[in-house]
C-alpha cells in the first residue's frame, strides 16, 4: 500500500519546517519535512515542505491556520 502526500506549506528555513512539523506531530497528525539540502540547518537553497497524509490534510491545516505560521506558504 503506497501513501499519499499532501504539502500544506513550504519554508525557506528547514528550522522552522522541523519546529512545524513537531507541532503537528505533538498534535497527532503525522508529517514529515522534504527538501532538505544541507546537513547544516543554517544552510538552504532550496524550499522546503511539510507534507502530512492526503487523509490528514484539512485537520493539518486547520492547525495550521489556528497557529498562523510565520514564513510558510500555505497551500489551498
Amino acid at each position: 500500500m503506497t501513501e499519499e502526500f499532501k504539502t500544506i506549506a513550504r519554508f525557506s528555513d528547514p528550522m522552522v519546517a522541523e519546529i512545524t512539523a513537531g507541532m503537528l506531530r505533538s498534535n497527532g497528525i503525522p508529517a514529515e519535512v522534504f527538501g532538505e539540502t544541507s546537513s547544516y540547518p543554517s544552510i538552504s537553497y532550496e524550499k522546503v515542505e511539510v507534507k502530512v497524509n492526503v487523509e490528514d490534510y484539512e485537520a493539518a491545516m486547520a492547525l495550521l491556520k489556528e497557529n498562523e505560521k510565520v514564513d510558510a506558504t500555505l497551500e489551498d
